[in-house]
């Protein structure tokens, strides 16, 4: 499904927070255990879709929402960017970690869930969502959280699978109706916002991981006007 701020000071590129975790545990355990499950989850390679949104864009600071593996991550940073990457699963976290420290690369990793994250508002130049398991609230938490990152100039990169928030629930457990997608956050964008790319196009997928069966991604790209 993904390729998918404890209080204080983020953790560095060498370390982890531990036992501060900010989120619900049950989320926490649901992923650590599919993660546990295999060496690899996802490609290890960086999502086409921001690869090409990121092009031409000054490298600045960065959150990476629901990093995984982080390859992602590892990428921006190798770019020159200042990131920040966020998850709910401590075993994705510490992969992470090490292909960072594989890499020479420094990357601040938050151990939580977005909307309980305490991320400095208004404060980040790119907020990138990659097919993110954001769960959907009344009070549209995690598309607000993902609003409020963004600094004004800045981008906000959402990208999930298309067609996925049109299929029934079924035996495994997932129904769209619990997630969030692009078309809800887009919905929630005021005049202080412009968009800049919001279509379906063709999905240009790592090869191997989870994930690489979709051949098509939704696009928003939104950019912070104030």
């Amino acid at each position: 499904m993904t390729d998918d701020i404890t209080a204080g000071s983020p953790a560095s590129d060498t370390s982890l927070p531990g036992d501060g975790y900010a989120g619900d545990p049950a989320v926490r355990a649901e992923w650590d255990n599919r993660y546990a499950d295999r060496q690899q989850l996802w490609s290890g390679r960086p999502n086409g879709a921001l690869v090409a949104e990121v092009a031409g864009l000054t490298p600045g600071r960065v959150l990476d929402v629901g990093c995984g593996e982080g390859a992602d991550a590892v990428w921006l940073a190798r770019g020159g960017w200042d990131v920040t990457a966020l998850d709910v699963s401590g075993v994705a976290l510490e992969r992470a970690a090490g292909h960072a420290r594989d890499a020479g690369v420094a990357v601040r990793w938050v151990h939580a869930a977005l909307t309980e994250a305490a991320l400095p508002p208004a404060s980040f130049d790119l907020v990138s969502a990659q097919y993110p398991a954001l769960l959907r609230t009344p009070d549209a938490a995690a598309e607000r959280a993902l609003l409020a990152a963004v600094a004004p100039g800045g981008v906000l990169l959402l990208v999930h699978h298309a067609g996925m928030d049109t299929r029934q629930a079924h035996d495994s457990g997932f129904d769209p109706a619990d997630y969030v997608w692009p078309s809800m956050v887009a919905a929630l964008l005021t005049d202080d916002w412009k968009v800049e790319v919001n279509e379906q196009r063709p999905r240009v997928a790592p090869d191997g991981g989870a994930g690489a069966h979709h051949t098509d991604d939704l696009v928003l790209r939104a950019r912070r006007l104030r």
